[in-house]
């Protein structure tokens, strides 16, 4: 379990939860909070609460502009020297923004001298492209979909796929052996279908085809890492987000999961209010995206063009708000 996963909660509570819900490890989110950047606290934790530390995730959220200073290629290899000392085997790693241009330039050749350095895989995550005013933004270089990238090792992760409209098992069938870890998550619609979010649904609430992966993968023998990365925040209790965190692991595992029932007996309706989100939004490009039959031609071409100009702005207004609020709380986005 990723300690992303109980955000806003510090790290020791990732590893609590992580305990109390079953997982086998976790993946350590480095971040501003200094215990995520100090191997002996984190061996403690591991210890304390018996969860290896089975992979970490470099700092590279805009939340994390300033860890371990501003160098990406420094950020990585403190993030694979972090790992070896606290007995992890994998780091994830986003691709670098087009801004970050020696980094990017010399990226896969830094990812492979990283990897022999240190004896860590370095695992690229898969992100999706930014749209502004509908129109597409190469904000990553040397791009966002490591499935064309000449690296080795890939992390898929299920709700960036959904965001850049990719089916995940198609990309997991295409990258073959280069794929080496999972990020355990789902979403439910593209930026294309409107979706502006990424969402780290609980697998099996979105879209993607998550199970089919999964079963992929097992009857490929495959011996990768599968850490969970899902949005808890909207729990009201702990006992809410364990509950979440639990069926996680159980789809994870392949069990099933009876019922969704919350702790105090109320249905949780993560599914229910996924599936109306992405209706209303698919209703209402249907709707942005027809001219209404009403009066003359004339009118009518009067009427799309003001509706396209609506639509427009209402694009624009979303995306602005969209990278404001990702930036406040950490997203990738």
């Amino acid at each position: 379990m990723s300690t992303s996963c109980v955000y806003p909660l510090g790290v020791e509570e990732g590893f609590r939860h992580a305990s109390l819900a079953g997982f086998d490890g976790v993946e350590v989110m480095v971040t501003r909070d200094e215990v995520t950047q100090s191997p002996d606290t984190l061996l403690a934790l591991s210890e304390k609460y018996g969860m290896p530390i089975l992979s970490i995730h470099a700092p590279v959220l805009l939340l994390t502009h300033f860890v371990w200073g501003r160098d990406p290629q420094i950020k990585l290899e403190k993030s694979a020297e972090l790992a070896k000392s606290v007995g992890a085997t994998a780091v994830v790693v986003h691709p670098p923004f087009r801004w970050q241009a020696g980094y990017a330039e010399n990226f896969l050749r830094i990812v492979r001298e990283t990897t022999e350095t240190f004896g860590v895989e370095i695992a690229v995550e898969n992100m999706f492209p930014w749209k502004v005013k509908n129109t597409s933004v190469k904000a990553y270089s040397p791009g966002w979909d490591p499935v064309v990238m000449d690296c080795d090792a890939v992390t898929l992760d299920f709700s960036h796929a959904a965001l850049s409209g990719r089916d995940s098992l198609e990309m997991a069938e295409a990258l073959g052996s280069r794929l080496r870890h999972v990020h355990l998550c789902d979403g439910s619609a593209s930026l294309d279908e409107g979706r502006i979010f990424d969402e780290h649904l609980l697998p099996g609430y979105g879209s993607q085809p998550v199970r089919e992966v999964l079963q992929f993968l097992h009857s490929s023998g495959w011996s990768g890492n599968i850490v969970a990365e899902v949005n808890t925040r909207k729990a009201k209790t702990e006992d809410d987000r364990l509950e979440l965190l639990r069926e996680t692991a159980a789809f994870g595992r392949g069990e099933e999961w009876p019922n969704a029932d919350a702790a105090d007996g109320t249905k949780h309706t993560q599914k229910k209010r996924s599936q109306k989100k992405a209706a209303r939004a698919a209703s209402k490009l249907q709707v942005d995206s027809g001219v209404k039959n009403h009066g003359t031609k004339a009118e009518g071409d009067d009427t799309s063009a003001r509706s396209e100009e609506k639509r427009e702005k209402r694009r624009a207004k979303a995306v602005k708000k969209a990278h404001k609020q990702a930036r406040r709380a950490g997203q990738s986005a």
